[in-house]
């Protein structure tokens, strides 16, 4: 479940990166490869910093979607908050409490992500 989860993340997060390389203008690498840095340290010193600003904020979306989807790992296998929520349900024989409290954290996860996010943004 995790495995499947973390692949389909993954294709999307590194089409983020590859995105986020590309709109850096490519005048940049070249100014740098002309100044006689290697490719490795003109990306690492120019490109890079200049990428992340492009990147932080669809990252953060995606890690934001992870979470929010992980309810596809239940029926997968996967043990999680509404799986947990469930089971509280069957043995306490109270419907709407652990739903509630399950809510309550997806909501505390997807909203200090989401403030994270923005406070790295800046």
């Amino acid at each position: 479940g995790i495995i499947a989860v973390s692949i389909n993340s993954a294709a999307y997060v590194s089409e983020i990166i590859r995105a986020g390389i590309d709109a850096v203008d490519k005048g940049q690498l070249e100014a740098a490869r002309s100044l006689g840095m290697s490719q490795f340290t003109a990306m690492k010193l120019i490109i890079m910093p200049q990428a992340v600003r492009n990147i932080l904020p669809a990252i953060g979306n995606e890690f934001v979607t992870v979470i929010k989807e992980s309810s596809m790992a239940s029926v997968i296998g996967v043990s999680e908050l509404m799986y947990g929520a469930q089971v509280v349900r069957g043995v306490t024989f109270r419907g709407f409490e652990p739903l509630i409290v399950a809510a309550v954290f997806y909501f505390i996860m997807t909203f200090s992500l989401g403030r994270l996010m923005n406070y790295i943004e800046r």
